[in-house]
C-alpha cells in the first residue's frame, strides 16, 4: 500500500486530502501519476497538469522517483511566495 497525500487546490478539486492505495506495478511517480489519471473525471488533472509536484516520504521527486510499497507520496500544485 502507498500513502497518498493531496494538497492545496488538488485537494480541493478532488475532494479528498489523502487515501491509500495499492498501487501494485508502479515503481515511479510518473507510473503512479498515470494510475490515478485512469480513473478518469477530476483525476484526469494528473495527465494533464503539468505542474503538479512531487515528494516520497517528505523528499521532492521528480516524475522518475521511485516509488514502493509503504511510501508516502504527496502531489500539490507549486507554492508561489510574496
Amino acid at each position: 500500500m502507498i500513502k497518498l497525500l493531496y494538497f492545496a487546490s488538488l485537494r480541493e478539486t478532488l475532494g479528498v486530502a489523502g487515501e491509500e492505495i495499492d498501487a501494485s506495478g508502479c515503481t515511479h511517480v510518473q507510473e503512479l501519476r498515470a494510475h490515478l489519471a485512469a480513473r478518469g473525471g477530476v483525476w484526469n488533472v494528473f495527465a494533464t497538469s503539468k505542474s503538479l509536484r512531487a515528494a516520497v516520504n517528505q523528499a521532492m521527486a521528480g516524475a522518475d522517483g521511485a516509488v514502493k510499497d509503504g511510501d508516502e507520496v504527496a502531489f500539490f500544485p507549486p507554492v508561489t511566495g510574496g
